[in-house]
C-alpha cells in the first residue's frame, strides 16, 4: 500500500484502518478474497499475481497485517519480495513482536518498507531503515511511504479525517480514500523523485492513466470481534470496476479443509 490511516483501540473498536494501494495498472493482480487455492482458508487479502504477495490482509482468527513501500528512488532491488513479508506473519501464529524481531535479522534481504503486524490484542510498527520494532499505544496514526507519522501533507489531512469520522458510517469512511486534492509545490516532500511525479504522488487517491489508486480498503476489527473487510477497486484515470464486502466474527481456530 501507499497510504495508510489506523486507529488502535478507539471507541467501540479495536482497530479501523483506511488504506490506498497505488501501482502500475499494468501489474497483474487478483482482488481481495479467501486464499483456499493456496491452502490458507482462513485468510483474507489481495493478491501481487507477479511476486505473490499481498500488501494487506486479515485472518479469521483476527490476525492482521499491512505493508508500505519506502520511497527511496534509486536504491537497490531486494533480495525477496516485499509482499511475502504481510504472507508470512499471516500465515502463522506468531506474536507480533516475536515476528518483527525474527525479521529485523533479515530486512537487509527485502527494499524499504513499513510493516504493520497485529491482532485483537496488540498492534507492532517496524521500519526496515529506522531498524525498530515497537508496540503501538492507543491512538490513531498515519503510515505512507516513509516513516510512522511522517509530516507529509496527504497523511495528515487523512489522519486527522479519520480521527473526525471513527463514529460514522463504513462508506463514509471509505469516501475518505476518494480524495483527489493535488498539494502545492511548497507542501511536497523531496523524496528524489522528479516534481511532476511528486505532484501526483501528493493526492490521497490518485488518478493517472498508468500509475494509481488500484484499491481503496477499510479494515475494521470491533471489541466483540467482529471483523468487517470493504475493498474498492479501481482502473485507469481513477475508474471504478467494483467493491466487495465481508462481515465475520473471530473465531479461535481455522481449520485447513482435507
Amino acid at each position: 500500500m501507499c497510504l495508510i490511516a489506523f486507529a488502535w483501540q478507539q471507541h467501540e473498536h479495536t482497530l479501523t484502518l483506511l488504506g490506498n494501494r497505488d501501482e502500475f495498472h499494468a501489474r497483474p493482480t487478483r482482488q481481495a478474497e479467501f486464499w483456499i487455492a493456496e491452502g490458507q482458508p482462513g485468510l483474507l487479502a489481495g493478491k501481487d499475481l507477479e511476486a505473490g504477495g499481498t500488501w494487506l490482509g486479515v485472518t479469521r482468527t483476527g490476525r492482521f497485517a499491512a505493508l508500505t513501500n519506502v520511497r527511496s528512488p534509486g536504491a537497490r532491488t531486494g533480495l525477496c519480495s516485499r509482499g511475502a513479508l504481510a504472507f508470512d506473519y499471516l500465515s502463522t501464529d506468531s506474536q507480533p513482536g516475536d515476528y518483527l524481531a525474527r525479521l529485523a535479522d533479515r530486512a537487509a534481504d527485502y527494499a524499504g518498507f513499513n510493516l504493520l503486524v497485529g491482532d485483537r490484542r496488540q498492534l507492532w510498527h517496524f521500519n526496515s531503515q529506522e531498524q525498530i520494532a515497537r508496540s503501538l499505544a492507543p491512538g490513531v496514526y498515519g503510515l505512507s511511504n516513509a516513516s510512522l507519522d511522517s509530516d507529509w501533507p496527504k497523511l495528515r489531512q487523512l489522519r486527522g479525517s479519520l480521527a473526525a469520522s471513527l463514529q460514522t458510517d463504513s462508506a463514509t469512511l471509505l469516501d475518505l480514500l476518494g480524495d483527489s486534492q493535488i498539494f502545492t509545490d511548497e507542501e511536497l516532500p523531496a523524496t528524489g523523485l522528479s516534481l511532476e511525479w511528486e505532484r501526483m504522488l501528493s493526492a490521497t487517491f490518485i488518478k493517472g492513466e498508468d500509475y494509481g489508486t488500484r484499491a481503496s480498503t477499510l479494515l475494521r476489527i470491533g471489541q466483540d470481534g467482529h471483523i468487517q473487510f470493504t475493498e474498492r477497486r479501481f482502473g485507469p484515470a481513477g475508474a471504478m470496476l467494483g467493491e466487495d464486502s465481508w462481515d465475520f466474527y473471530a473465531a479461535k481456530r481455522v481449520t485447513v479443509p482435507d
